[in-house]
């Protein structure tokens, strides 16, 4: 089993699931190198007061382009709702609602990179849960070897997915901050209890990859917790962290600064938390010899629901229901799942159990941690999530570059995938 490289480590994903070696290559030297088109059930939106619109859209964050509609169409961002957040350097499809919108007012938006289409009306907005999944068109660009070897290490890589049923389930790059990777920092300290290391590590902790403009004013707000200087410092583009600052400048409360950010958005930051956790019990199973595809005694499965896995549907498994279990399991019916830890989590048994406790344990922190009692809305109770990403990769070859084309159920990461090909670290960086 081959060691991560030292980024996919810091996020839990210590591990490669393949030992074929990669091609190397770098990705998104172009917005249309990846292609992300969600999938969803044949639906006939007849009426309603909902408009059911699809975006396509290049180079635009999910919540930064809402922003920007809400202010041309003159409607609170609160009208908008969507199933999934798309990668921002990409061509992206994604179909959005806007509560009592005319269709007609959709002409008003003139946004580079951004084409509106209307789909119909509903009576209800589109959700996380109407999402079967996402499908991609990923190009590997700059493969340096020959296109024999190219072709040679890809096939092998698709030939080991093939043979472990897929690859595991980690929660990618992107689920702790692409340009500045501190969303699983701010929940830690949040989980600890301790507000103004949360709040100062999203709002002022620097990052290399920043302007140095940005990089300076972060770094005197931290030294020196000046509000009123780093409303005057920090750059417009900024209007999540300057909402905050602004909102710590007229009460100084660290635990409810966040309440200034959108519902989905504050709750990422324990969520980040969780999916570190969640990469490192996976990493560890994968290094004790446990299967991801086919459960043992003290595991915890979910069943499936419309062909995709139910988290909402749980059983232990033990001796008396373990063969019956892997037989579902072996049709694509039952999946091992690990925990998303929270303060109603409840641990399996056995050696998966020895292995979340073991996780949780070195943390130094307690299930009850998670429901941040400074304050409940940014807590969570908790979930358990498939340990195996169910995948097959097709693979195109061009002189120079690699197409990949997959789907991925929602919730699961396209990186998670190309690092297998790849092998450098660069998906994750990507």
């Amino acid at each position: 089993m081959i060691e991560a490289p030292e980024f996919d480590r810091a996020i839990g994903m210590e591990l490669y699931a393949t030992s074929s070696p990669g091609c190397g290559g770098r990705l998104r030297m172009r917005s249309e190198d990846f292609v992300v088109e969600e999938i969803y059930e044949d639906q006939s939106y007849r009426g309603g007061r909902y408009l059911i619109v699809e975006v396509e859209k290049v180079d635009w964050e999910a919540h930064h382009l809402v922003r920007e509609l809400s202010r041309q169409l003159r409607i609170s961002q609160r009208r908008f709702s969507w199933a999934g957040t798309k990668d921002k350097k990409a061509v992206t499809r994604q179909r959005m609602s806007i509560a009592n919108l005319d269709e007609e007012e959709i002409s008003r938006i003139t946004l580079p990179g951004v084409e509106v289409g209307v789909l119909g009306r509903s009576n209800r907005p589109v959700a996380l849960g109407d999402l079967r999944g996402n499908r991609f068109s990923v190009r590997i660009g700059e493969i340096d070897l020959e296109e024999v070897e190219v072709a040679s290490r890809l096939n092998d890589v698709t030939k080991e997915i093939r043979a472990l049923g897929g690859l595991p389930n980690y929660f990618g790059v992107q689920r702790f901050g692409e340009v500045r990777p501190v969303t699983h920092l701010v929940g830690e300290a949040l989980v600890r209890g301790d507000p103004e290391r949360a709040a100062l590590t999203y709002l002022a902790l620097p990052f290399p990859g920043e302007p140095e403009t940005t990089r300076m004013a972060r770094s005197r707000l931290l030294e020196g917790r000046d509000f009123t200087r780093a409303l005057q410092e920090y750059p417009l583009r900024l209007r999540y962290e300057r909402a905050m600052i602004s909102r710590l400048s007229e009460d100084g409360d660290w635990a409810h600064s966040f309440d200034v950010l959108a519902t989905n958005l504050k709750r990422l930051f324990v969520h980040a938390y969780q999916s570190l956790l969640f990469n490192r019990i996976l990493s560890e199973r994968m290094r004790l010899g446990l299967p991801l595809d086919r459960a043992v005694e003290g595991d915890v499965v979910c069943f499936s629901k419309g062909g995709l896995p139910n988290p909402d549907k749980l059983q232990a498994v033990d001796e008396t229901n373990l063969a019956a279990v892997n037989r579902l399991a072996d049709r694509g019916r039952a999946f091992v799942t690990l925990p998303l830890f929270g303060h109603r989590s409840e641990f399996a048994e056995g050696v998966p159990g020895e292995t979340e406790r073991s996780v949780l344990g070195e943390e130094g922190v307690a299930l009850s941690d998670f429901r941040v009692e400074t304050n409940p809305d940014l807590g969570s109770p908790g979930n358990r999530r498939p340990a195996l990403l169910r995948v097959d990769p097709a693979v195109e070859l061009e002189e120079g570059s690699a197409l990949l084309k997959f789907d991925l159920p929602a919730g699961s990461y396209a990186t998670v995938v190309l690092r297998e090909y790849m092998k450098t670290g660069e998906a994750g960086r990507s």
